[in-house]
């Protein structure tokens, strides 16, 4: 499921979003596009929310380039629940994060670096 989810979002063609909301409908056509099954705002425990969850693939977007601290530690709460069984964080630009967290994969997409990104 990971690998089918990775290939799916890598095909992403994505003009400057204005908000993070922007690249959600865009995530949301790539998966649906590719047949993949998803549940936008999976709630996975009291007050933790994934933005996506494919099967067992949690997809986390961040508009811009986020706090690396911060986003490990999310990363790591999501991490932490059974439902969770991988994590793909799609950001508008790059950003390094672990291979792992807790057992699980960790694949980074960035848009700025999937041709026909245009940002300001």
């Amino acid at each position: 499921m990971l690998t089918t989810v990775l290939d799916a979002l890598k095909e992403l063609r994505s003009p400057f979003a204005l908000y993070e909301m922007d690249i959600h409908q865009m995530v949301a056509k790539r998966l649906t596009d590719a047949g993949l099954p998803f549940v936008h705002e999976a709630k996975l425990g009291p007050g933790c929310r994934i933005d996506y969850l494919v099967g067992n693939v949690g997809i986390e977007i961040k508009k811009g380039k986020p706090d690396v601290n911060a986003l490990k530690r999310q990363v790591a709460r999501y991490a932490a629940f059974d439902s969770v069984g991988a994590m793909i964080v799609l950001t508008q630009r790059t950003v390094s994060l672990p291979k792992s967290v807790l057992g699980k994969p960790v694949h980074v997409i960035a848009l700025n670096q999937l041709w026909g990104v245009a940002l300001p």
